[in-house]
Order: C-alpha cells, then structure tokens, then sequence
C-alpha cells in the first residue's frame, strides 16, 4: 500500500501513473483534454504537487458507482 503521506511534494507523471495505476499516456492524454489531476509545466517538464493529487482523490472518492463524482452517499 502507497503511503500517501510520504509521497514527495512533486511527482513526475511516471511516478503518478505508478501511484494511480495507469499509464503515462493517459496522463497525457487527460492533461491534453483539460481534465485530471492539475500539473505544473516548466519548460517541456511535466510535475504534478503532492497537494494537488492528494485533493484531486479526495474529489473523486466514491461510495457507490451509481452516484456522481465528488458526492458520496
């Protein structure tokens, strides 16, 4: 189990796509929609803050499959 604590305050898509368990082209694709977790770009380098996906899950918790985003029952 990830610690989501102990994550470093920046994360690269690599290791983001491995704490989310998808892939890096997703990732892309989602910061190229406007949609998914927030992102900092410098240059061509892509970085994401702890903060930012910390919120961005909370945001999408859950509690049936039925229920929209962000509202649990």
């Amino acid at each position: 189990m990830i610690e989501l604590d102990a994550l470093p305050p920046l994360l690269t898509p690599a290791e983001l796509a491995d704490l989310m368990r998808t892939t890096t082209n997703s990732l892309a694709q989602d910061r190229y929609l406007g949609r998914g977790v927030p992102f900092i770009k410098n240059g061509k380098r892509v970085l994401y803050a702890r903060t930012a996906v910390l919120n961005y899950l909370e945001r999408n918790m859950a509690q049936r499959t039925d229920a929209p985003r962000g509202i649990s029952a």
